[in-house]
């Protein structure tokens, strides 16, 4: 059973270097993959048809390795999660009732990232979990 990867974020990235990165990845993901952009505020979250676990970007959240992102949404994928949605927020974050109601916080170390740029390496990172799962070499040689 394949799991969808859901990423959910917040502005437009338009033309840029990290929009290449982000479409780059995600031409190279094996996984299915669905990009939502939303405005900065406001804007509605499609609502998922099936089964899904929730995981905000937040700089307060667990500083996992590529190989226990992968071993998550392994453990997922096994348990018949049928979507996982990737929140990245506005630039102020999420709210608390958000962050509560997600199955994982995630952060990408204690340093503050640009927006753009968490969109690039989450994206990229998403990239690495799933060649770890499918046992491809990319993991140790990038």
């Amino acid at each position: 059973m394949t799991m969808l990867l859901h990423v959910i974020a917040r502005g437009k990235i338009a033309r840029s270097p990290e929009g290449e990165l982000v479409n780059r990845y995600e031409k190279r993901l094996n996984w299915p993959v669905k990009m939502t952009e939303l405005p900065e505020s406001g804007g509605r979250i499609p609502e998922p048809q099936n089964s899904f676990k929730t995981v905000l970007l937040d700089e307060r959240g667990r500083d996992l390795s590529s190989e226990e992102l992968a071993r998550i949404l392994e453990h997922w994928r096994d348990d018949g999660v049928r979507e996982v949605r990737f929140m990245l927020g506005a630039a102020d974050g999420h709210a608390q009732v958000d962050r509560d109601g997600a199955d994982l916080l995630l952060a990408f170390g204690k340093a503050t990232w640009p927006h753009l740029l968490a969109r690039a390496m989450l994206m990229e990172q998403l990239y690495r979990a799933t060649t770890i799962l499918a046992g491809h070499p990319y993991h140790r040689a990038g």
